[in-house]
């Protein structure tokens, strides 16, 4: 491992006797052939349904307008303001987020059912992070 992270190779894959090993220092992350995993196709197959799905069903994203800490209720001892099968409606309150101290109330932008939170409470979210899928509903 040593004298691969000092050499200037970018990859290193080794396979012998059914024993596989991938190296690499890319950023991007090494995807194994479909032959290394039997389950890859299956995987693979799977990836696409569910975005065949996604496609034909309408939905629309709620994303942050900032980068900050995510808050789904207002209080922690208080119910989220939204859950999975909430119905929303344009300039509801879905969450809070904190950034400098300030809190802000983000309201939705779409009419719709919550179909999917995809952020965690007290995350750290990125500007326009998906952070609700909303469907038509």
């Amino acid at each position: 491992m040593d004298e691969f992270n000092s050499s200037p190779m970018r990859e290193l894959e080794i396979e012998v006797d059914g024993f596989h090993m991938h190296l690499s220092k890319n950023d991007v992350p090494f995807l194994p052939p479909h032959h290394a995993n039997p389950e890859f196709k299956q995987n693979v197959e799977q990836i696409k349904v569910k975005e065949t799905k996604e496609e034909t069903e309408k939905c629309e994203y709620i994303t942050s307008p900032m980068v900050g800490s995510i808050y789904l209720q207002p209080e922690p001892d208080k119910q989220a303001y939204v859950k999975v099968g909430s119905r929303v409606h344009k300039g509801d309150v879905v969450c809070i987020i904190e950034a400098m101290k300030m809190m802000t109330e983000i309201k939705s932008n779409v009419d719709g059912i919550v179909s999917e939170i995809l952020v965690e409470n007290e995350e750290l979210v990125e500007f326009d992070q998906k952070i609700f899928k909303v469907v038509e509903g």
